[in-house]
């Protein structure tokens, strides 16, 4: 049986390059933002650093994907890094020596992969390692990724099966703790076929527990089907419920929705996504896209709220190496973080079109309500605590307090778009 739950038992806490490197991040600055995530952020949980989509690729220079590009592959049809953006892995070391370096730092080393098996492999007809099969002979060619032309999906067969297993050997032996798989996992881009691709991620599951590694499964992009939330559990540590989420509050407004139906599957090595944290400096790849988060403060502060109390990963998308002393607290507030490690069962209290809440409790019984303003002018957002009268809430965020009343409720006074984090220790 799979020990894939013992690898995440809390929500994996990280970086990923897509929200400031789009697909052209370079080793330079996987290692300066592991660097600061050793410096600044380890001690607060933070641990995986991870390289997202088209690392293969020498022409990557942007966000816009180069359609039938060349990518870099080994003798038998598996992706390894371009040389001239990651100079370490020169020489058939592939992700090994920078790896080797974050590891050095404390932390944890993740990539990015497209399902399937390279088209350029399958026109090439190239080796698959373990088989006498070939790339062609095992691709689904008529299986393709609406939105990046790199891969075909692969036939569940046996030497299917062997091609899976040997991408994950290879990444096991490069040192990798945390693989991203993308074009899996949601309905938006195939609304007549949803979902399709269930036998690859079980493939991609056999072949991480065959590997001799633990290594951290996620799955994107969303919207993941609810209806297939039991095989969501069974294979991957955790799956996006959404598309790509940005820093504008109408995505924000509804990740709240999403978070709502999704609830009752959070747990133990099972963990849906409400996706990156857009935070800091976005786009950086960019000069004329580069900014700091749209979001305003107390935005912020909601997001963060949210993706607590929700349980959700916490995988900061910004250039770190760029952030204000804003950022750093809201990445390093040590109540905010306790909660989404150590709640137990989150669930909505209510929610109006103005205003909701969230509760949980701790493994302690420490009891936490998240309570959000979700209006245009500032309201006072009330919720029944499950505390005794004269319980003291503190929020995590401000310090302020508030005492529960004769009917168990608290209620604060929340900016526009603002949130109020409450935990009551035991």
């Amino acid at each position: 049986m799979t020990q894939k739950n013992e690898w995440a038992k809390r929500p994996p806490m990280g970086w990923n390059s897509w929200d400031c490197y789009g697909a052209a991040v370079r080793e330079d600055a996987v290692r300066g933002n592991a660097e600061y995530m050793a410096k600044y952020l380890k001690p607060f949980g933070w641990e995986y650093v991870v390289v997202d989509i088209q690392w293969s690729e020498p022409a990557a220079d942007g966000w816009a994907y180069h359609n039938f590009t060349e990518l870099d592959m080994d003798e038998y049809s598996r992706l390894i890094p371009a040389v001239n953006r990651f100079p370490s892995s020169a020489g058939g070391k592939g992700f090994a020596p920078l790896a080797e370096y974050v590891h050095s730092l404390g932390l944890k080393f993740g990539i990015h992969i497209m399902r399937g098996i390279p088209r350029q492999a399958v026109h090439r007809n190239t080796a698959i390692e373990g088989t006498s099969a070939t790339a062609r002979q095992i691709a689904q060619q008529f299986s393709i990724c609406p939105w990046n032309t790199d891969m075909y999906g692969i036939q569940p067969t046996e030497d299917g099966q062997k091609y899976y297993d040997s991408i994950f050997r290879l990444y096991a032996s490069w040192g990798v703790d945390y693989v991203k798989v993308d074009d899996i996992s949601n309905t938006e881009f195939k609304p007549h076929d949803p979902y399709s691709a269930e036998k690859e991620i079980e493939m991609i599951r056999s072949a991480i527990d065959a590997c001799g590694r633990p290594i951290v499964l996620s799955l994107s992009p969303g919207p993941a089907p609810l209806d297939h939330a039991w095989h969501l559990c069974a294979n991957a540590n955790m799956w996006r419920m959404t598309g790509d989420f940005w820093d504008g509050w109408q995505q924000l407004y509804n990740t709240f929705e999403r978070c709502e139906k999704w609830a009752p599957y959070v747990g133990n090595g099972c963990w849906p996504d409400c996706d990156m944290l857009p935070l800091g400096l976005l786009m950086a790849q960019d000069p004329e896209a580069a900014h700091m988060t749209r979001f305003t403060r107390d935005e912020q502060i909601t997001l963060m709220s949210l993706w607590c109390i929700f349980r959700s990963p916490l995988m900061m998308g910004g250039e770190m190496r760029q952030n204000d002393e804003f950022t750093l607290s809201l990445l390093t507030n040590e109540k905010a973080l306790k909660i989404n490690r150590t709640g137990t069962e989150p669930h909505l209290l209510f929610r109006t079109k103005t205003g909701t809440a969230w509760a949980d409790t701790a493994e302690d019984g420490t009891r936490y309500i998240a309570l959000f303003n979700l209006s245009s002018r500032q309201t006072t957002v009330r919720a029944y605590s499950g505390a005794g009268a004269g319980t003291v809430f503190t929020d995590a965020w401000t310090g302020k307090q508030a005492v529960a009343d004769l009917d168990s409720s608290v209620c604060f006074r929340l900016p526009v778009h603002g949130a109020a984090l409450l935990y009551a220790e035991a």
